[in-house]
């Protein structure tokens, strides 16, 4: 059998961590397997879906080299779902309905009134004829599926064994008034065209899978494997999904995160394996199992990126980030000196404009006033640059012999007279590096 999972986002907005969870999760699981991964756009809402959202989708995913070996879109496959429905009415398992929000709203307050659940009371399958035309003449109807009021039972690949009655749950429904097909029908017929394996997504669907392993065995077809991962909270317990807008894929990057970072981090966060930084999507994938991981809501800190980041960047060889240092304006000459001296002190590549700027450009010197006659002394020791591999050596021994300071006292003053901070890099290693001389205005 060749497993085949599917991610199917809306093109109504852009991707976020809580999105990244379920994509990741059916990548892996087919990357693993040797199976397939396929896109599928939710884009049956004409009202909301946009091509830009579409395009910003493949952007995301592709930056983070998930790629996909096929990708769908819903809006095609319309006529699928209509003959998918006409099964479904003719095994009388799809039914019309005409009650608007407000009168649905009513019964479900009278219901919890009398300590009831709020559960759809099926008064729709009890109109005639007569009253279903006159109720057409006012307004279209819609259309829900016809549960079989009994418990629902599967094994989840993440939360265990599960069960729902389906008593305690609304027919659902598949289409509206409109001719819309809902997410739960078009899902469904989806994952027995295509031949959908197995299926990961939030635990918040756990309720509408149930329903769906009905629709699925009414159309004669068997449920794929279900696994539900927990969702995403703050660092402090907090509800996520009110922060997913500065949480986007596309703000991530834009901060400079790298792509193997998030997605080691997204890997094995809630599970009992410790997030380590992994070297390739094979290596994340061969140690994936959706069964290690737990049903607890699930803690996400943007914070923890930022140290996985720079560990995948200062690993990275020079011809991984040539490009990037070229196009700073750094010679080619010093280009790859410039990224040995620089990788152990960035986070984000971005932060190598700033180590340019100073080599190019020199520093304002930072002088505290308790150092400005030691550093004026310093400074008329300093030869003019172009400086060499020992320059720092020399120069720092003159000062020490000049003044007598030494140790912290004599190195630090110096580095933050040169370069304006007080941390960086290896000062020998650095000053050959610095184009000119420091300025003190």
């Amino acid at each position: 059998m060749t497993v085949v999972t599917r991610f199917a986002p809306s093109p109504t907005g852009f991707l976020h961590v809580g999105n990244l969870r379920t994509a990741l999760f059916n990548f892996l699981i087919a990357r693993k397997a040797g199976g397939q991964f396929i896109l599928r756009l939710d884009d049956t809402d004409p009202t909301r879906s946009t091509e830009a959202f579409a395009d910003a989708i493949r952007e995301d995913l592709d930056w983070l080299g998930l790629r996909w070996d096929r990708e769908e879109r819903q809006s095609a496959r319309l006529d699928r779902y209509a003959a998918a429905a006409d099964r479904l009415r003719e095994a009388g398992r799809l039914y019309e309905c005409f009650e608007s929000p407000g009168e649905l709203d009513l019964k479900r307050k009278k219901q919890l009134n009398m300590g009831q659940p709020p559960v759809y009371d099926r008064a729709a399958l009890h109109l005639s004829e007569a009253a279903k035309a006159a109720r057409r003449a006012e307004s279209a109807g819609y259309w829900r599926f016809l549960l079989d009021r009994e418990r629902i039972e599967w094994a989840d690949g993440i939360l265990g064994d599960l069960s729902i009655d389906a008593a305690s749950v609304s027919d659902p429904v598949l289409i509206r008034a409109d001719g819309q097909v809902l997410y739960t029908l078009a899902s469904v017929v989806d994952d027995i065209e295509m031949g959908v394996t197995h299926v990961v997504r939030g635990s918040d669907h756990v309720t509408n899978t149930a329903t769906q392993i009905q629709i699925i065995r009414a159309l004669g077809s068997q449920p794929p494997a279900f696994a539900h991962h927990s969702l995403l909270t703050g660092a402090g317990g907090e509800e996520l999904s009110k922060r997913l807008g500065t949480l986007s894929l596309r703000d991530l990057r834009a901060q400079g995160v790298a792509p193997m970072a998030l997605l080691s981090l997204m890997a094995r966060l809630g599970s009992s394996q410790p997030v380590v930084l992994a070297g390739s999507l094979d290596e994340l994938a061969e140690g994936f199992d959706p069964g290690q991981f737990g049903a607890a809501p699930t803690k996400f800190d943007p914070a923890d990126l930022m140290p996985l980041t720079r560990a995948h960047l200062q690993a990275l060889p020079f011809a991984a980030v040539q490009e990037r240092i070229a196009a700073l304006g750094v010679p080619e000459a010093e280009a790859e000196r410039f990224w040995e001296v620089m990788r152990e002190n960035i986070t984000v590549l971005d932060d190598l404009e700033t180590w340019w700027m100073l080599c190019r450009d020199g520093a304002r010197a930072e002088v505290t006033p308790e150092d400005a006659e030691f550093v004026a002394e310093a400074l008329r020791h300093l030869p003019p640059p172009p400086w060499e591999a020992g320059s720092w050596e020399s120069w720092t021994a003159a000062v020490k012999a000049a003044t007598g300071r030494k140790g912290r006292g004599l190195f630090l003053p110096l580095r933050k007279a040169l370069t304006g901070r007080g941390d960086g890099p290896d000062m020998g290693q650095l000053m050959p590096l610095l184009q000119k001389a420091p300025r003190l205005d």
